[in-house]
C-alpha cells in the first residue's frame, strides 16, 4: 500500500459540512480532478494547546490513533486514508466518502423504523466479516453502532471512526505477502464500482506503527508476541496484550465487562453487534434507560427481551448479548449459526444488489466564493468549543449552520467525559504514547 499523499488546501473545494463535534469537523470536499472525499480536520493551535491540558489531551491523541489505523486498512468494507493536510491553522486527513448516509438514518426511513430479516441478514453478515478482519489484525473496534456504519455507493457497508480502537493480540497469526498488496488494492477499488466481480478476501497489511508503539492503556496486562510471516521473508514481531481495562464506548452499546472494569477483549464487539441487530429488528436498543446510570444498570443486570416467537435471529441476538464474555458467541459460532444457514460467506462481498443502493447524486462544484473557507470555519469552531485566545476572539464567530448537511458521513460524536453528556461516545482512559500528537502535527 502506498503512503498517503499530502493534500494542498488550494486544490480542495469544501462543498458542505458532513459532521462536527469534539473530535473534529468533517467536510465534503472535491479535488481538482473531481474526486469527492470526506476530509476530517481539527484546529492545529487547539491540538498544540491540548497537549498541556489533561481535559482535552485524550480527544486529540485519539485522532492520531485514528489516522494510524486508517493508514493500514485495505479491505472493501473499511475506509482508506486518501491523503493528509497540514497548514498553520488546521490538520487532518481525507478518507472515502459514502453517499448513502449511515445505517441509523436508513433504519428510521423504514416502515415502523426497522428492517426485514433478509435485510438484517445481509447487513449482519457484512458486519461479521469486517469485525473478523479487524480482529485478525489485532484491532478491537469498541464503538460499533449504526451511526458508525455507512452505506457506500455500491450499497455495501463501510465501518468508520476508529479513534476508540485498541490493539490486542490478533485472533489469528496473519500472513503478509508483499505480492498481494497491489492485488488487494485493485480488488478493493474494483468492488466500489463493480461489486459483482469482487471475491471475498482477507488482506493482512503491515500493522505499521499503530500496532508497534501507538497509544496504550495504562493497565496490568499479559503480553504476547504475534508474528506475520511471508514468502517474501517479511517478518514482523509485535508486542501485544490480550485484554484492555479502558472505559470506552457508547452508552447503549457498551458491554457489561467494560462497565464492570473487569477487562475486555474482542468479545466487546460481538456484544455491540447484538445490540445493533436488536436495534435493526425492533427499532430500539435493548437496554435503554432514562439516564446513563439506569442504562448501565440494565446492561449489567437486565435480561435481554426479544418480542415474538423464538426464531434464529432472536436466538443469535440472545447469544451475542450473553453478559458473560466467556460464554458469548464468537466469530466461528456466529458464522455457523442457524440465522446464516446456507449463506455463502465467500460471496457476500460479490452481491451486486444490496438491499439499499444510494441514488447517484450530482455534486455541484462550488466557485471560490461559494466554497467553505475550512480554516476559518474550524478556527471559529475552536473559539466556540475551547475558548481559545478568548481576548483576541473576533466578533461573529458563531459557526453558521446553513452549511451543515448530515448526509454521506456520520455526525461525529462528542467524545466527552462519561458523566457530562448522555448518548455520545465516551472514553475514560489514560493512554501512554503522547508522542502521537506531536508526530501527527508534523505529518
Amino acid at each position: 500500500m502506498g503512503a498517503p499523499r499530502p493534500l494542498d488546501l488550494c486544490d480542495l473545494k469544501a462543498i458542505s459540512v458532513l459532521g462536527r463535534g469534539a473530535k473534529g469537523t468533517v467536510f465534503l470536499v472535491v479535488t481538482n480532478d473531481g474526486q469527492t472525499l470526506a476530509l476530517k480536520v481539527m484546529s492545529k493551535p487547539s491540538m498544540i494547546e491540548s497537549r498541556y491540558d489533561p481535559t482535552l489531551n485524550n480527544s486529540y491523541r485519539r485522532m492520531g490513533i485514528e489516522k494510524d489505523v486508517l493508514s493500514i486498512l485495505d479491505y472493501p468494507l473499511l475506509p482508506s486514508l486518501q491523503g493528509f493536510i497540514s497548514t498553520p491553522f488546521i490538520i487532518g486527513f481525507a478518507m472515502d466518502r459514502c453517499s448513502g448516509g449511515n445505517l441509523s438514518t436508513l433504519r428510521k426511513k423504514q416502515p415502523e423504523k426497522k428492517f426485514s430479516e433478509n435485510t438484517i441478514r445481509f447487513y449482519a453478515a457484512e458486519l461479521v466479516l469486517v469485525l473478523e478482519h479487524l480482529h485478525n489484525l489485532g484491532i478491537v473496534y469498541r464503538d460499533l453502532k449504526p451511526e458508525n456504519i455507512m452505506i457506500q455507493d455500491s450499497g455495501h457497508l463501510m465501518l468508520i471512526d476508529f479513534d476508540l480502537t485498541s490493539k490486542l493480540t490478533p485472533m489469528n497469526v496473519c500472513v503478509l505477502r508483499k505480492s498481494n498488496r497491489s492485488t488487494n488494492r485493485h480488488r478493493r477499488h474494483h468492488h466500489r464500482h463493480h461489486p459483482s466481480k469482487l471475491k471475498s478476501f482477507f488482506s493482512c497489511n503491515s500493522l505499521s506503527k499503530f500496532l508497534s508503539d501507538s497509544s496504550q492503556d495504562k493497565e496490568s496486562e499479559s503480553s504476547r508476541t504475534a508474528s506475520c510471516h511471508s514468502a517474501s521473508s517479511t517478518t514482523m514481531a509485535i508486542s501485544q496484550k490480550s485484554h484492555s481495562h479502558s472505559f470506552v464506548g457508547t452508552e447503549e452499546y457498551v458491554s457489561p465487562e467494560v462497565i464492570r472494569g473487569t477487562g475486555h477483549d474482542f468479545a466487546v464487539d460481538w456484544w455491540s453487534l447484538g445490540v445493533v441487530l436488536h436495534e435493526l429488528a425492533y427499532g430500539k436498543t435493548p437496554f435503554y434507560g432514562q439516564n446513563r446510570r439506569e442504562t448501565f444498570s440494565n446492561i449489567v443486570s437486565k435480561p435481554v427481551e426479544t418480542v415474538g416467537e423464538k426464531n434464529a435471529l432472536r436466538d443469535l441476538i440472545g447469544k451475542l448479548l450473553d453478559k458473560d464474555k466467556n460464554k458469548r458467541i464468537r466469530v466461528d459460532a456466529i458464522k455457523s449459526h442457524e440465522f446464516f444457514r446456507n449463506l455463502d460467506w465467500d460471496s457476500v462481498l460479490e452481491i451486486s444488489r444490496p438491499p439499499f443502493i444510494p441514488i447517484e447524486e450530482q455534486i455541484k462544484v462550488q466557485t471560490e466564493e461559494e466554497s467553505i473557507d475550512m480554516e476559518k470555519f474550524v478556527k471559529n469552531a475552536a473559539y466556540a468549543k475551547f475558548n481559545l485566545d478568548a481576548k483576541k476572539k473576533p466578533k461573529n464567530t458563531v459557526v453558521e449552520d446553513k452549511y451543515t448537511q448530515h448526509v454521506g458521513f456520520a455526525v461525529i460524536d462528542n467524545n466527552v467525559n462519561v458523566l457530562s453528556c448522555e448518548g455520545d461516545s465516551f472514553t475514560d482512559e489514560e493512554d501512554e504514547g503522547s508522542s502521537l500528537v506531536s508526530e501527527f502535527l508534523i505529518f
